[in-house]
């Protein structure tokens, strides 16, 4: 049995992310113009990438930044909000930066769409800095508010490019140190070529095996990486 139930194994959480930490890969332009947002009032940006390209670890980051320069910062991850949590948005035009994640969740719902609509525009008379993320280019998004997308259009749009597979395992070096751990060369590249190469994926996988290895007590080895993918795909699926 690859996780026993009964072995308390609290991983280690994951860090809050930060500039420092992060892997920019093709993206190092997109993380220096992320890097002046802190110290430019009335600053707006429009982030977006695919799922696990490091939007969430960027906003953190950017929270972080604002922090040490005795700012106030907020970051809101809209996938975790319920329905009725409109009301969290009041009063964020108070703070220096604020980060929306994960727009896409929201787009089509006419009550967020118009919440976030006057959020962003007394952030906006309030010289704030806005800094929002999606999955999905502005273009793409159907937006049933023509005025949130225009609202959106003002600012600056980036997109996160795609990670080459030498800097996802400096992603997965980086995750394994937190773990407190390591991940064998030949098990590194044993799951970019048999696994799901988005970095969520890697990352969760890479959790597994350290829990595993840990509860068998056995090194993690590309067999133990076998037997985890094996045991993955049968629960996703029952």
């Amino acid at each position: 049995m690859l996780f026993s139930p009964q072995i308390p194994l609290p991983l280690m959480p994951r860090r809050d992310g930060r500039f420092e930490d992060f892997v920019a890969g093709p993206n190092e332009a997109l993380v220096e113009a992320l890097k002046q947002v802190p110290g430019e009032q009335g600053s707006h940006v429009f982030l977006f990438g695919a799922e696990g390209s490091g939007k969430t670890h960027l906003l953190n980051a950017l929270c972080h930044e604002m922090r040490e320069q005795q700012g106030r910062a907020f970051y809101l991850a809209l996938k975790r909000l319920p329905k009725d949590a409109i009301a969290s948005l009041q009063g964020l035009e108070t703070l220096d930066l604020v980060c929306v994640d994960d727009l896409h969740v929201i787009v089509g719902d006419e009550a967020w769409e118009e919440a976030l609509f006057h959020c962003f525009n007394r952030i906006r008379e309030a010289n704030g800095r806005l800094v929002v993320s999606s999955r999905e280019r502005l273009s793409a998004m159907n937006i049933d508010l023509p005025d949130l997308a225009s609202r959106l259009a003002w600012g600056l749009r980036l997109p996160l490019l795609p990670l080459e597979d030498k800097d996802k395992l400096a992603v997965i070096d980086l995750h394994c140190s937190a773990l407190g751990t390591r991940l064998p060369e030949d098990v590194q590249h044993y799951l970019l070529k048999r696994h799901d190469r988005s970095l969520s994926a890697l990352i969760n996988t890479v959790e597994n095996l350290h829990q595993a290895a840990l509860t068998n007590k056995r090194r993690i080895t590309v067999p133990l990486a076998r037997e985890v993918l094996k045991a993955t795909d049968q629960d996703k699926e029952q």
